[in-house]
């Protein structure tokens, strides 16, 4: 069976033909990229998708989405779109449809890509559970969470709001860089500090301890000079957002019961090098009396470049076996 994947964020809104058999994703065929700010609406950039596509378009919809899915009016996150799921076989012309969380469509991709879809990160190369809980998060515009709970007859994925949970500062710097953020946001949660724009906070917190005058540059700059290694202030943040980064991800595999964690999310395989040599490992396992439980637990990067698109055509698959 054919049906159409779309994965909404704030900036893009990807397309492709998916076919899907007995519950799996068989096959993803090539990307579509549309910019959100281009059109209007989802339906009028699954026309502008159908126009290019040169032949009949599936009457099936697998949709990923960048928000929560609740009631049946969903506001993306960073997206002035509105989305109606009831309209949907109006809109789009779909006899059927799922609709899903962006991080739940993760989520999916995770429990059904091969073991070559994964780089190893830290503890144990071994690959992830066969069962129980494996942790999915991911830095990107925000910081996607969800869990994988494998059983012997089949996955169950939660999608969960985990990114917006407080931070907690582990150093005297962290200190700093929240009394900052507080000034902007009162409360502080994860995300802004382990998400693409958090880079920013980090970069003016370290220039305020350094006595520099704080210039005022973008998230997208500063991540350029970091990983061309041009601004050592840029590097040094980088090397804190993957500590952070590390801290989070250890956090939300306590509180889950994660024997297994997937980093996601387009900035994760960006900075994949780095986290590779950085203190992202040390921070993941520093967990006090636990230090030697988060130590056995196997960290794991997906390289597949498009999981939300495939998450949202497996998470199809499951609900319409």
């Amino acid at each position: 069976m054919e049906v159409v994947a779309v994965d909404i964020g704030g900036t893009h809104a990807r397309f492709a033909i998916a076919e899907v058999e007995h519950g799996r994703v068989v096959r993803l065929g090539a990307p579509v990229t549309l910019k959100t700010a281009e059109h209007a609406s989802l339906q009028t950039a699954w026309q502008a998708f159908a126009a290019g596509l040169g032949r009949a378009v599936p009457r099936a919809a697998a949709i990923s989405v960048a928000s929560p899915i609740t009631g049946d009016l969903i506001r993306l996150t960073n997206n002035p779109w509105v989305i109606r799921p009831s309209l949907i076989p109006e809109r789009l012309g779909a006899e059927t449809y799922t609709i899903i969380n962006d991080f739940g469509a993760v989520g999916h991709a995770v429990a059904q890509m091969p073991a070559d879809q994964f780089e190893h990160l830290c503890g144990p190369d071994v690959p992830l559970p066969a069962e129980g809980v494996t942790t999915v998060c991911g830095p990107g515009t925000g910081l996607g969470v969800a869990q994988v709970l494998r059983t012997a007859a089949r996955y169950h994925v939660l999608a969960t709001e985990g990114g917006h949970v407080d931070y907690a500062p582990l150093d005297a710097i962290e200190d700093a860089l929240v009394q900052r953020l507080r000034k902007a946001f009162t409360r502080v949660s994860t995300e802004r500090v382990c998400a693409g724009p958090g880079i920013v906070a980090i970069y003016e917190t370290l220039a305020e301890l350094e006595g520099r005058a704080v210039s005022m540059r973008d998230d997208r700059t500063i991540w350029q000079e970091a990983l061309e290694g041009t601004d050592p202030l840029a590097l040094a943040a980088l090397d804190r957002f993957c500590l952070a980064l590390g801290a989070v991800a250890g956090d939300l595999a306590l509180a889950q019961g994660g024997k297994g964690v997937v980093i996601a999310g387009g900035l994760g395989l960006r900075i994949k090098d780095k986290l590779l040599r950085s203190g992202f490992a040390h921070r993941f396992v520093a967990k006090g009396r636990f230090q030697s439980m988060m130590a056995e637990i196997p960290v794991k990067l997906i390289t597949h470049p498009q999981p939300g698109l495939f998450g949202a055509a497996a998470a199809f698959a499951q609900e319409h076996e």
